[in-house]
């Protein structure tokens, strides 16, 4: 089967095929129906499945854990670049409920690989005025990542930049399945009338209460599909596949994807006004 085209943009046209990441040329950064990516139509809140950091491990001959690695500073760059052009608010999928399946040592490094980020990237948060955040369940991370995240969650709490918020042992089903339990408690209660739940009930009792929505949701890896990532809060936002894998995104990668975004006519439901 042919693989589908990559615009030059780094854009995988959505073909539903998935095709390979062997070739993930870098966009240029000027792509994207020649809009500045730093327009009035920057998107508010960036969402990222990080994905094909052992693809690009075993593609070089390389343990997989040097993809996590390698990883590591795609999610500084990246998130400095969002910092730098202003973007609200970048969740990055770093660990999902469903990642406990993979082998013993990969986790191992992986909250190795946390910790570590915690602790040394403090002086850049702190500079770019980034606020940290944490969404998923606590349940399970070791107590040694867990005090030094709370740490830095702390430490950042006052900063008035970019808000990074790092999804870790994060489902979507099961954040919805707890609001649902939340909401069926308190209706037991008398604390709310099941008749006055709607959306913005919902809404406030999941893990993102009180962020914005995505507004753009980056995958990497040429990967086709939501991998339980965001379900209810990416129901309006746009979506951008490039084939690279997450160690080889960069700065064009993501202006590319925001030129996109800035280019694309959101009708949420309605018609365009154009």
């Amino acid at each position: 089967m042919a693989t589908p085209p990559v615009t030059h943009t780094g854009e995988r046209l959505m073909t539903g095929q998935a095709g390979t990441a062997a070739e993930s040329p870098v966009p240029s950064p000027a792509a994207g129906a020649g809009r500045d990516a730093t327009a009035d139509r920057l998107p508010r809140h960036v969402a990222i499945i990080m994905d094909g950091n052992g693809r690009w491990a075993v593609q070089r001959g390389l343990p997989r854990i040097e993809g996590h690695r390698r990883g590591v500073a795609s999610v500084r760059r990246t998130t400095e670049h969002c910092a730098r052009l202003g973007v609200e608010q970048l969740t990055l999928y770093c660990l999902s409920s469903e990642n406990w399946r993979r082998p013993a040592h990969e986790i191992d490094f992986l909250m190795h690989l946390l910790e570590q980020y915690m602790i040394e990237e403090r002086p850049l948060l702190m500079r770019e005025r980034i606020r940290l955040s944490m969404i998923g369940h606590r349940d399970g991370l070791p107590a040694s990542t867990l005090e030094e995240l709370d740490r830095t969650v702390a430490l950042t709490a006052g900063n008035d930049g970019l808000r990074l918020c790092l999804a870790i042992n994060y489902g979507s089903r099961a954040e919805i399945v707890d609001a649902a339990r939340a909401l069926a408690k308190e209706a037991r209660d008398g604390l709310i009338d099941p008749l006055q739940i709607d959306e913005s009930a919902v809404a406030a009792r999941l893990d993102t209460a009180g962020m914005p929505d995505p507004d753009l949701l980056i995958r990497t890896a040429g990967e086709m599909r939501i991998s339980n990532f965001l379900l209810w809060q990416i129901s309006y936002a746009e979506l951008w596949i490039t084939d690279a894998c997450w160690p080889d995104f960069a700065e064009p990668h993501l202006d590319a994807a925001i030129a996109s975004f800035a280019a694309r006519d959101r009708r949420f439901g309605g018609l365009s006004q154009t």
